[in-house]
């Protein structure tokens, strides 16, 4: 009887699957500068919420006796030239901060990805319509378009806002609009079609999820960049009037007194910095962790 040699076949190891949460966790902070960014922003959000508790004055009360004084125990970062506490100041304008950087980005974002959706899911008229008053916007940059629409409709936070708003919708339309042309090509998307799904259904179901990563990172550079554009409307005396703090109108109240003073601008300028870079890098991580080139790596 014959022996039959039989051949064993190697062992195929399977690597364990990875979560996609696992995955983004891992990237999003193999930066410690991405990490750094998120911890400042998560403090800045608690200052702002329990400014009435941190601060240790009332930043509104004026107290013409104690004008321009120096660092001291009650006064860590000194008083302005009215009297009021700096370091109670730069709390509450944490708050104006986040209220005007998220506030305008969430009428920008919200208005401008359901306008990019449209031209891009539509095309034709609708397109050509929309992507024209984009350009037109586009003509100004930001900041002067956000200084002109400021100045017709008047100082305050909710002007603010409205300036804004309208100053970065562009950007979200046309980053909207590019997506949603790729994304509408896609095979799943023609069979929605073959198989008589409703236009709207197929935008908010298949091709809005697929095309919001791309924005989801331009909403968090744009905070940033936002906080940036107020406080310059602020610091040229546009933005939010008194008796409302913002930490651009300190930085210009304090550059009256620079030489003697320089905490006063110094201060409010160091926040407006740390804020914005952390936004920047915050933003940077998102990319990061959901580019589709980078899923496979950890």
């Amino acid at each position: 009887m014959s022996d039959i040699s039989t051949v064993q076949e190697p062992e195929v190891t399977v690597p364990p699957r990875i979560s996609e949460w696992k995955r983004f966790r891992r990237i999003f902070f193999q930066r410690k500068l991405v990490t750094f960014g998120l911890v400042v922003l998560v403090i800045l959000v608690l200052v702002a919420i329990f400014a009435p508790l941190i601060a240790p004055s009332d930043p509104y009360k004026n107290e013409m006796s104690q004008s321009l004084q120096d660092p001291s125990w009650n006064h860590l970062l000194g008083t302005d030239n009215l009297g009021r506490d700096t370091l109670s100041r730069l709390i509450y304008g944490a708050r104006t901060a986040l209220y005007v950087g998220f506030g305008t980005v969430l009428v920008s974002a919200v208005i401008g990805m359901i306008l990019g959706l449209l031209a891009g899911y539509l095309g034709g008229v609708v397109n050509g319509i929309i992507m024209r008053v984009m350009d037109a916007l586009m003509g100004f940059p930001m900041l002067v378009l956000a200084l002109l629409l400021a100045a017709v409709l008047g100082g305050g936070l909710q002007n603010v806002v409205i300036a804004l708003a309208i100053a970065t919708l562009p950007g979200y339309v046309r980053l909207m609009c590019a997506e949603t042309m790729s994304v509408k090509e896609n095979e799943y998307i023609l069979a929605q079609r073959a198989i008589g799904a409703k236009g709207f259904r197929t935008m908010m179901k298949h091709v809005l999820p697929n095309a919001f990563q791309p924005s989801l990172v331009l909403i968090t550079t744009m905070l940033g960049n936002v906080i940036l554009a107020e406080a310059g409307l602020s610091f040229i005396g546009i933005g939010i009037q008194p008796p409302g703090v913002a930490w651009g109108s300190m930085a210009a109240d304090g550059y009256r007194s620079l030489a003697s003073h320089p905490l006063l601008s110094f201060s409010p300028s160091i926040a407006i910095m740390i804020v914005v870079f952390a936004f920047n890098m915050v933003g940077d991580g998102l990319r990061d962790a959901l580019d589709p080139k980078l899923r496979g790596t950890l």
